[in-house]
């Protein structure tokens, strides 16, 4: 799967739980994608989630920004737009070079999503795709 086709997807699943919670202000929101809370409730969310593992090794893991909006996407490799010093590179056997964020924990606490807040998760995505 690529990385476009991923964002596709998940900006879809994101959309429906997002529309299921309508009633809910946006701290209560924020707060029901805590890991522990869709780990339980929205399994289908996240691959890991089967397993009851977390893609980040952080305590308060909030899935909301499942994706993070720094990531940028272009044809041959993938970065962060803020260089985040808990960020790395590597390169694939077709040479594609990929943006390691397993060690960075920036787009998943509940203080960062509070900032940077909309229901609309492809809107906060808006600038993953370069233009090529």
């Amino acid at each position: 799967m690529t990385y476009e086709h991923w964002i596709k997807e998940h900006s879809l699943k994101h959309k429906k739980i997002v529309q299921k919670l309508h009633y809910l202000n946006d701290d209560d929101l924020i707060e029901y994608f805590d890991f522990d809370n869709m780990v339980k409730h929205e399994k289908e969310f996240c691959l890991l989630y089967k397993d009851n593992k977390k893609c980040h090794d952080i305590e308060n893991l909030n899935c909301y920004l499942c994706a993070c909006p720094h990531f940028r996407l272009s044809k041959e490799k993938s970065t962060c737009s803020i260089n985040s010093i808990f960020g790395g590179q590597f390169k694939s056997n077709d040479g594609f070079v990929h943006q390691d964020c397993s060690s960075c924990i920036i787009p998943h606490s509940k203080q960062y999503i509070k900032k940077h807040f909309t229901r609309n998760w492809e809107y906060i995505m808006k600038d993953v795709k370069e233009n090529k």
